[in-house]
């Protein structure tokens, strides 16, 4: 029978489905896998069900022969996999786009209400007893009605974050992408460094990789407007966190709402202090049902390439 490994527990119904198909075998830690695991894994597996955290580069990979043929990635990005190493060992890989579209695109509205409106400061302040009621000038935020958004990246998740910035906050969309897009509702291509100096809630909604690496660097935080805020749902490293811990101290920009971060699981101490961020743990997709959803997918897409030798969702 063929035999795959689960690199994280997942929600029942996906380990079940898993193992109405396959041998399965669950490892029970939730931290990142170790090389020697990763390495084990390929040896013993013909199929791997990893995730974010499981750093299969060219160095897992190697010149010896693996059993593994296959990579099933819990998640749409997936650049902690090196699909062009799998390839050259005859490994397939594989992602689960359209899975986790619009919870992520819900926890960048999240995001920007609760900073804009500085709602985690509010929470904060209530729980400490330092609120002494109500008064006309207490926690002014920015009003998010009738601004504009700026979606660095025009992909599904940039065009549904896209989508409910104009539907439901009336916002005029500018965007980035390397092509016009189709979309249905108002939206102005523009190039990056005009998107950020007009927009005043910007999100970042880029694949990581070596391409998007500290895209927005120092110089590119400089052409925001002091009063804006920036959301970052995509990777932690398309941002400089070292450029924008500057930014906010300097009130070069407003604030930020993240999710990811550059070295995940560690935040800086400086973004930590700061009242003006709102931080979030990587949660961009944590609802059972979407979870439940992303571990079909990916169940499915083993099973399809078992059955086939290829599937709807490959990365290489």
């Amino acid at each position: 029978m063929i035999r795959v490994f689960l690199t994280r527990p997942l929600p029942e119904a996906v380990i079940t489905a898993a193992e109405a198909a396959f041998e399965v075998e669950i490892r029970d830690s939730t931290a990142a896998m170790k090389p020697a695991e990763m390495r084990a894994a390929l040896a013993l597996y013909d199929g791997v069900l990893a995730t974010l955290g499981d750093t299969f580069d060219v160095e897992i990979f190697g010149d010896a022969p693996h059993r593994c043929k296959v990579i099933s990635n819990f998640g749409v990005g997936y650049n902690h996999i090196d699909a062009t190493a799998a390839r050259a060992c005859g490994i397939t890989v594989t992602n689960t786009p359209g899975a986790v579209t619009d919870a992520t695109a819900d926890i960048a509205m999240t995001l920007m209400l609760m900073t804009a409106r500085r709602a985690g400061e509010g929470e904060r302040i209530l729980r400490a007893g330092r609120w002494d009621g109500w008064h006309p000038t207490q926690l002014l935020g920015t009003h998010v009605t009738g601004k504009t958004a700026g979606i660095i990246g025009m992909g599904r998740i940039g065009t549904a974050i896209a989508q409910r910035c104009h539907y439901g906050f009336g916002m005029d969309v500018l965007y980035t992408a390397r092509s016009d897009k189709d979309v249905p509702f108002p939206a102005t291509r523009m190039a990056l460094w005009d998107v950020l100096s007009r927009a005043d809630i910007t999100f970042i909604c880029v694949p990581g990789g070596a391409e998007t690496y500290h895209m927005i660097d120092a110089a590119a935080l400089k052409q925001m407007p002091t009063h804006a805020h920036l959301i970052n749902i995509a990777r932690g490293d398309i941002i400089s966190e070292a450029a924008l811990i500057a930014a906010l101290q300097k009130g070069m920009i407003a604030g930020a709402g993240l999710d990811v971060y550059e070295h995940e699981p560690k935040v800086p101490e400086a973004l930590i202090a700061m009242e003006n961020v709102t931080l979030l743990p990587h949660m961009g997709t944590g609802a059972l049902e979407v979870r439940t959803r992303i571990g079909m997918l990916a169940v499915e897409n083993l099973k399809t390439f078992f059955e086939t030798g290829t599937g709807p969702h490959l990365v290489n």
